[in-house]
């Protein structure tokens, strides 16, 4: 079994790419304590001819991760190639997801939110960077606790939460 200490990252690639993109700036910034083991950073081959191709890569990348971030924008819940297939491979694989809102919501947008996650055990945060961060480094071991005692839904973090981390 591969070890999973990596996270992967779900999006829109046609519409929300440069969310994907500030998220690798925000890793890359050393004024900022954001960081993340990026999965799209392994096995980069060039052959994406063919789904069957793409979806073997793919689900390599998601056994190699603890969590999943989701990164929601207008267009998210309509994306079912693969999109909504890696939404559901990790559901399949347990892993923690979260769930990021790019409108600013920070609890589960029901407008924007994928249908496959909705009522799933999933935290849903702001696109800001240290709340992202927070729940990277919190929500895994949460959502173990949880799911072990059965839980399930939208899962939120207090104002509070935000405040203490400045937002």
């Amino acid at each position: 079994m591969a070890y999973r200490n990596k996270t992967y990252v779900c999006f829109d690639g046609d519409s929300d790419i440069h969310y994907y993109w500030l998220m690798k700036a925000w890793k890359q910034n050393d004024g900022m304590s954001f960081n993340f083991f990026d999965a799209h950073d392994l096995n980069t081959g060039r052959d994406s001819s063919l789904t069957a191709t793409i979806r073997r890569r793919l689900r390599e990348r998601l056994l190699n991760s603890k969590v999943l971030v989701v990164l929601i924008g207008q267009n998210t819940r309509y994306l079912y190639r693969f999109v909504r297939w890696e939404m559901e491979q990790a559901l399949h694989l347990g892993l923690p997801i979260v769930g990021v809102n790019l409108n600013g919501q920070r609890r589960q947008d029901g407008l924007t939110c994928p249908p496959v996650i909705r009522d799933e055990l999933v935290i849903y945060v702001s696109f800001k960077a240290a709340i992202v961060q927070h729940a990277l480094e919190c929500w895994p071991t949460r959502h173990k606790t949880l799911k072990g005692n059965g839980a399930t839904g939208p899962y939120y973090y207090q104002d509070s939460v935000y405040a203490q981390l400045g937002l």
